[in-house]
């Protein structure tokens, strides 16, 4: 029986096959699943404006930033 706790919303995502292939060497490094690890990555998303800036400037200060 699956735990209600976490069944509010099912998604399904689609991705590429590199994409997959890091998840699961990441997992499997880890060994954490992958459920999991999207739920942390989520977690970490900026949810307003001010977080978003700081992201966006942290990562142009890195040198990240495609712009």
């Amino acid at each position: 029986m699956m735990n209600k706790k976490w069944a509010v919303k099912r998604l399904t995502v689609n991705l590429t096959s590199s994409e997959a292939q890091k998840l699961e060497e990441y997992c499997a490094m880890t060994g954490r699943p992958s459920t999991d690890v999207i739920r942390e990555l989520l977690r970490s998303l900026p949810v307003n404006e001010k977080e978003a800036d700081d992201i966006t400037e942290s990562s142009q200060l890195a040198g990240l930033s495609s712009s």
